[in-house]
């Protein structure tokens, strides 16, 4: 049973959510335990019809006020709450593509782990936020077999819900002398293979690959490849065995591997928030024994570190 951490709120009235938020954000210091509590216990729909009606009351953006009263990690929180899902993510895409530096693992995170249907609204919010194609932008951001990994995981094209014992062999064969022989022909059949089959399909692959090889595939994969490329294939098979192993593995990377990596601890649990999140922090706990809510608290801290307590949803005991 996969779920999130965030449901619709009950008796839900946006107006008196939007009176609470201009309250706090008007006053003469913002009052931010009022902003953790109604943003944080409201679904994502919910959020967007409080924008309505704060537009409707004060004439003013909520977005808006909210970057002007916030700073800090605080306010990409907040913030971040506010955008559709689709929307934020072509966000994190747009900024890591066209940031000071390329911001690959968020590429990896979001492409690897998104259906054709999310791919497809993530590509036309992009369109409507910055007038720019994101297949265009990954074209001239990045480059070599990173770079057409990445384009053909935005075609949005993966076959879904279809599967074929008989060609489970085959594409594991192919997999396995693409491991061997490493020519850019091995590797674009590799990376066809994994952007394009259906997950049950590459369930079976992945059993296969196992059966002629002797080898799990992401133990091959990291053998044979190194890189951004390596690193996106991974993502892939790692998200079609388990999303929630993924997104826990990837927020315990960013929380002990840099020092708190900020950016992703937002984006992941904002983007999970509402599908799921519960998941993945059992996973978590299952696998490093320490909670993520223990995580954060002894990362994080202030008003930063109570939005993202909230959003997790953890239990007190497990701080």
């Amino acid at each position: 049973q996969i779920q999130g951490t965030i449901f619709p709120a009950p008796n839900f009235n946006p107006i008196v959510d939007a009176q609470l938020l201009g309250g706090a954000l008007q006053g003469i210091s913002c009052e931010k335990d009022v902003l953790i509590d109604v943003l944080t216990q409201r679904c994502n729909s919910q959020r967007l019809m409080i924008a309505e009606a704060y537009r409707d009351m004060y004439g003013r953006d909520l977005i808006t006020d909210l970057k002007e009263n916030l700073s800090h990690h605080f306010k990409e929180v907040m913030v971040g709450l506010m955008y559709p899902p689709a929307s934020y993510d072509a966000h994190e895409l747009w900024h890591a593509l066209k940031g000071v530096d390329i911001e690959e693992k968020c590429l990896i995170d979001i492409l690897a782990s998104r259906s054709n249907m999310e791919i497809y609204q993530i590509k036309e919010a992009y369109l409507m936020q910055y007038n720019n194609d994101l297949q265009q932008d990954i074209d001239s951001e990045t480059s070599g077999h990173f770079r057409d990994t990445l384009l053909n995981l935005a075609q949005g094209t993966r076959m879904e819900e279809f599967a074929d014992p008989s060609a489970a062999a085959q594409d594991a064969m192919i997999l396995w002398e693409a491991c061997q022989r490493k020519t850019g022909e091995h590797k674009n059949m590799l990376q066809m293979i994994l952007c394009n089959r259906s997950y049950q399909q590459l369930w079976m692959v992945f059993q296969e690959f196992q059966n002629i090889s002797g080898q799990d595939i992401v133990d091959a994969i990291n053998e044979c490849y190194d890189g951004y490329f390596q690193e996106l294939l991974v993502a892939i098979v790692l998200c079609v065995r388990d999303k929630p192993s993924y997104f826990a593995y990837r927020l315990y990377n960013a929380i002990h591997d840099f020092g708190f990596h900020n950016k992703t601890v937002i984006r992941i649990l904002i983007a999970r928030s509402e599908i799921d999140l519960m998941t993945i922090r059992q996973r978590y706990k299952e696998r490093y024994g320490k909670s993520l809510s223990y995580d954060i608290k002894h990362f994080a801290s202030g008003h930063y570190e109570s939005a993202l307590l909230a959003i997790c949803a953890g239990d007190a005991e497990e701080y």
